[in-house]
């Protein structure tokens, strides 16, 4: 019964259960290559509270999915913030386990532990409604060759008493007070500081065709390189500007670079810019990311921004008219991360979409799962009723590559063929490209 139990669990979250994490650190530990760089693994244990209320008051169904929901916004955002490895698991009921070999700061963990606590407390859009969650985070810097027992059993106690505590939501296991870091207040100076003196960088995640393995283009991605705090990722650093209300200035930081950079790109290259809820809720969004784009001289055509459904909880009317307006100057709009959490077929009818941008966990088991190549299938054939082009995005192994392109997709990006590079190694990658084509 209990592995008919993990079964269900995987297959639910799409996540493995607490053997991976065994699996994991043991391999860290023994891989001699990686021990002497990361003298700790980093952990976090992060419950959902209230998930019992919303199975009752909303059904099973909608507690099975803000589950699924959850697993995906933590595997993206470990995926944009962690440097080293990690393993993410299910760790039973409302409960997920995050490992980390990464050498960090005590303040680095507990900042990203914060950040994702913000991310998971986003408003998740369910068929019968709004949820809204309440995470609590255990952390713990592991002892030198401390037992996954001893972590999980010491982040068990923290947890209960993040639990307990009245307004808290982080505690560090066996009472370590909770170290200082930076303040809020100081972290938001921090980052409008940094761009005034430019000092976010933008990198360029390479998009490929799957006909030809031609480059088509870039998703440009911000990254902070925080003189104490190390590098900060694009969800901790959009949390960061919401929190000081420096949303609009980041973003048009971002979309000017990567709009000067992709200036220099040879031939058609495409320049994908991410759009932010925040940027949706400003009315003049449209206005100026246009006067943006004119300003840079990269054409409007080659253009694409990348929305999510997150994106798009608050107002889809909204969000519609403002697509609306971009698509008429001729940029083009992909839905971001399908296939995470719920998806919300409504946003193919009201949205001018052209790209369907499959999440990674739609991919991930397509090598060795016939129900995961079914699924993919659909989707593909779906797309193509609807004329959208299929872009799949975290392939990381040649198996992986070669069933998206039998099933149809169109444009792949993943580590197998490139990872996020700067803009100078990126122009050089399209410039190689373009001597080959």
């Amino acid at each position: 019964m209990q592995s008919q139990t993990k079964r269900l669990e995987d297959r639910l979250t799409g996540i493995p259960g607490i053997e991976a994490v065994h699996e994991r650190v043991a391999s860290w530990r023994s891989d001699p290559s990686i021990a002497p760089r990361h003298a700790h693994v980093h952990a976090m244990l992060l419950g959902l509270r209230r998930l019992e209320a919303i199975n009752i008051a909303y059904g099973a169904a909608a507690g099975d999915g803000a589950l699924e929901e959850v697993a995906s916004r933590i595997h993206h955002f470990a995926a944009e913030e962690l440097d080293g490895p990690w393993q993410l698991a299910r760790a039973g009921g409302g409960s997920f386990l995050l490992v980390a070999n990464e050498a960090c700061s005590r303040e680095r963990w507990q900042l990203v532990a914060d950040q994702l606590a913000d991310l998971i407390a986003r408003p998740i859009a369910v068929p019968t409604g709004i949820l809204r969650l309440s995470p609590r985070v255990a952390l713990i810097r592991a002892l030198v060759d401390e037992s996954v027992e001893s972590m999980l059993d010491r982040l068990g106690h923290a947890l209960q008493e993040a639990s307990e505590q009245q307004g808290g939501r982080l505690a560090w296991a066996d009472g370590e007070t909770t170290p200082p870091g930076r303040s809020s207040a100081q972290l938001e100076a921090d980052l409008l500081g940094a761009i005034d003196g430019d000092e976010i960088e933008v990198l360029f995640q390479p998009q490929f065709s799957l006909a030809n393995d031609g480059l088509t283009g870039a998703e440009a991605l911000a990254r902070w390189n925080h003189p104490q705090l190390g590098r900060i990722g694009a969800g901790a650093l959009f949390a960061i500007a919401e929190r000081a209300d420096h949303i609009g200035p980041l973003s048009r930081h971002i979309a000017g670079k990567a709009l000067s950079a992709a200036c220099e790109w040879p031939g058609e290259l495409r320049l994908s810019i991410n759009v932010t809820p925040a940027d949706l809720s400003f009315g003049s969004y449209v206005r100026q990311m246009l006067d943006l784009v004119r300003e840079s001289g990269f054409p409007l055509r080659r253009l694409t921004l990348e929305v999510t459904e997150q994106a798009l909880i608050s107002d889809v009317t909204l969000a519609a008219d403002m697509m609306a307006e971009f698509s008429a100057q001729g940029i083009r709009i992909a839905l971001d991360d399908f296939g995470a959490g719920f998806c919300n077929f409504r946003y193919l009818k009201v949205l001018p979409m052209h790209y369907l941008k499959l999440d990674r966990s739609m991919i991930e088991g397509v090598t060795s799962d016939k129900r995961d190549v079914a699924v993919l299938r659909a989707i593909v054939a779906m797309a193509e009723a609807l004329d959208l082009k299929v872009i799949a995005e975290g392939i990381e192994e040649e198996e992986q590559r070669a069933v998206a392109a039998r099933e149809g997709c169109t444009y792949y990006q993943g580590f197998l063929k490139a990872q996020p590079m700067s803009a100078a190694a990126f122009r050089k990658l399209a410039s190689a490209d373009a001597g080959t084509g």
